[in-house]
């Protein structure tokens, strides 16, 4: 490594696509080097503008901001896949350095090419079928070739439980269909949801996060509660973390790669989806591991040693969602008992406005009997409340 490519060289710049809440976890992780973030969003008033000053206004869904903004970095990473990636090949041809690459975010920002990739690569998962749009799953519905019941996904633009609609009977096909290209797959009996958070760096130093298990919201359908450690077996839980390695061997990603699994009942595992970058379910390692996924994404992506990926203490993380009925300015009632609590620590995003089941933050907490944990956690789902108004 060159000294001007170098993260102690004074006009080292490190750029990330987006502002939102992981960006600002991002900026402050790496203020811990004194490693400015450069951030492409909107404006200021995104999480990302409190924890870097260096914000830069623009579209990461825009060609020409997102061109202009890369040119300028040395490394360029970001945290969401819904990014222009032509202005990103542009760039990796000019020899601007991207993690994860272009053509590997082609691939998992597109849920069909994901699922046919891991066909490809003898990566377990379940089977689907692609469809040009809902019509064309309608058809094959009425004509045989795709049984019910299952799980519709659109193949673009899925984010925190939204693209995604189960399909159980007829009757749904007029009520729950989603519009556009999308892909069915078959509705796995599950007996939990896990995930691996697994990094890479270019060297192909490998590692991984312990398995986390989720619980999701039935209304919205994003991540409610995670438990750290996972109630699976030592045998289960190695197989869930050398499954993550060989997905982010096959990608050949630099980064974290943040890995979904179904383990269905007769104990066998399978990749649900993967995002390619920090995620929902590594929040929990900011307080409970030795180096927090932000951290690793940052040692990952600069091509840096991986840090310990050790458990501290058991853990849980509650997602702080905006109160159903309100949307406005966010107020946060309940905090004084939340921080009263032992072993708690809320983590609120900054966001200005709040929405029915918007994450608007988290809070993990951390206990050596993993029970109590999430006895806690549930109080302080009871008692934080986000609303629009005083």
């Amino acid at each position: 490594m060159a000294y001007q490519d170098s993260i102690l060289h004074p006009d080292f710049k490190l750029g990330i696509l987006g502002g939102g809440q992981l960006g600002k976890m991002l900026a402050q992780a790496a203020s811990n080097w004194h490693l400015p973030v450069y951030a492409l969003e909107q404006d200021h008033s995104f999480p990302a503008g409190r924890a870097t000053p260096f914000l830069q206004h623009g579209d990461f869904k825009n060609y020409d901001d997102v061109y202009r903004f890369g040119r300028e970095m040395n490394v360029l990473s970001i945290e969401i896949e819904h990014v222009n990636t032509e202005a990103l090949h542009r760039l990796e041809e000019e020899g601007v350095k991207i993690h994860p690459a272009p053509d590997k975010l082609d691939i998992i920002k597109d849920k069909g090419l994901q699922k046919e990739f891991y066909a490809t690569h003898g990566i377990p998962t379940s089977p689907f079928r692609l469809y040009e749009d809902e019509n064309a799953l309608r058809r094959a519905v009425a004509e045989g070739g795709q049984p019910l019941p299952f799980v519709q996904k659109t193949r673009t633009a899925g984010y925190d439980g939204k693209g995604v609609s189960i399909i159980r009977s007829e009757e749904d096909l007029d009520s729950r269909l989603l519009s556009g290209p999308c892909l069915a797959e078959e509705l796995v009996e599950m007996e939990k949801e896990i995930a691996v958070i697994v990094a890479r760096n270019e060297q192909g130093e490998t590692r991984c996060f312990p398995a986390v298990e989720m619980a999701f919201n039935p209304v919205a359908n994003l991540v409610e509660f995670l438990f750290c450690p996972a109630a699976i077996s030592a045998e289960q839980e190695a197989a869930a973390e050398a499954l993550a390695v060989d997905v982010i061997e096959a990608f050949g990603l630099c980064g974290l790669l943040a890995v979904e699994l179904f383990l269905d009942k007769d104990g066998q595992l399978l990749v649900n989806e993967v995002a390619p970058r920090p995620h929902n379910s590594g929040h929990h390692t900011i307080d409970s591991c030795y180096t927090s996924q932000f951290e690793q994404h940052l040692r990952a992506v600069l091509n840096l040693p991986l840090g310990s990926t050790e458990m501290k203490a058991p853990s849980v993380m509650v997602n702080l969602l905006g109160a159903p009925g309100h949307t406005g300015p966010a107020y946060y009632k309940g905090l004084e008992k939340c921080l009263a609590m032992p072993g708690v620590h809320l983590h609120l995003y900054g966001k200005s406005t709040t929405k029915p089941y918007r994450k608007m933050g988290h809070a993990t907490v951390v206990n050596k009997d993993l029970q109590q944990a999430i006895a806690y956690a549930k109080e302080v789902q009871q008692a934080l409340e986000i609303v629009s108004g005083t």
